[in-house]
């Protein structure tokens, strides 16, 4: 899959330098894969959150990050949505956020 705006991701995990290794993982597994359904996500991630909408919530790292991402399945792509701790994924809607 190609991930549209990995440079959210790097901005959050330069202010939360704990999290860098569990996104790091989460890009490379994203980037090999080739999901064709929300099936194929929640195979390869049982704890994530299908959406309308076509979008996912990831847990990263036991639950303390989220990330949220809608998925292009026609053309492989994920955009980046929301990242953020769990307290800040709390306050949030994921069906309709949108990053800043």
């Amino acid at each position: 899959m190609r991930i549209v705006a990995t440079s959210q991701l790097k901005k959050f995990w330069q202010q939360h330098p704990g999290s860098k290794q569990s996104f790091l993982c989460w890009i490379d597994e994203a980037r090999q894969a080739d999901w064709q359904t929300p099936a194929d996500i929640k195979a390869q991630f049982r704890h994530a959150s299908i959406l309308k909408s076509s979008r996912v919530v990831f847990n990263i790292k036991g639950n303390e990050y989220w990330l949220v991402v809608a998925v292009a399945y026609r053309y492989s792509a994920l955009y980046i949505k929301f990242v953020g701790t769990h307290k800040q994924y709390d306050a949030i809607d994921a069906d309709t956020v949108e990053m800043e």
